[in-house]
């Protein structure tokens, strides 16, 4: 009897439920009236006049932060931070200023395996384990007294995501000129 009571109290939940979830006469009426918002015309007519094109002719770039002027040293401290802050394994590299940009030529690059310049040498071992972003700065240090003619970069790994998360260049060689000054990057 008792098994009985809770089946019909079971049924009357499920009854109940089914006829919350039925349209009604009222759910299927259309609104009587509708007030519809008129957006404002979006022209970005004066914005597309001051856009400018990118140059590609004596105007390379190096990864993040490249658009902007070369980053000063408190600058590329406050990166050090964040990278360091957020758990990221900062590691640097470095390479001639010959050997610093991949080859443009199509044979060359159409070649499958050919990975001439793309990769640059490693300064030390990436950081792993690194929470002290002084120490970053001295390897920076280290690695431009060692190699003032090379151009210097802090890469960042995420060893949780596996992926690079930031690079940027820390040291330019000397008297470099394959990069245009900001005013003069676009046309």
């Amino acid at each position: 009897a008792q098994q009985t009571h809770k089946a019909a109290a079971m049924a009357q939940v499920m009854v109940q439920s089914s006829a919350a979830l039925a349209p009604t006469r009222v759910s299927l009426q259309k609104p009587a009236s509708r007030t519809v918002a008129v957006a404002p015309r979006v022209c970005n007519g004066k914005a597309a006049r001051q856009m400018m094109v990118w140059s590609p002719v004596g105007n390379k770039f190096f990864e993040t932060f490249s658009y902007l002027p070369p980053l000063s040293e408190n600058e590329i401290a406050k990166q050090v931070d964040y990278i360091v802050n957020n758990g990221f394994i900062p590691s640097l590299e470095f390479a001639e200023a010959e050997q610093a940009y991949a080859g443009t030529e199509i044979t060359r690059l159409s070649q499958p395996g050919y990975y001439d310049n793309r990769y640059w040498t490693m300064w030390k071992l990436p950081m792993f384990g690194c929470s002290d972003p002084s120490q970053v700065l001295n390897e920076i240090t280290q690695c431009t007294k060692a190699f003032p003619n090379a151009y210097i970069r802090l890469v960042a790994f995420d060893n949780v995501r596996q992926v690079q998360c930031a690079g940027f260049l820390v040291h330019r060689p000397a008297g470099v000129k394959d990069f245009l000054p900001t005013d003069k990057r676009s046309v």
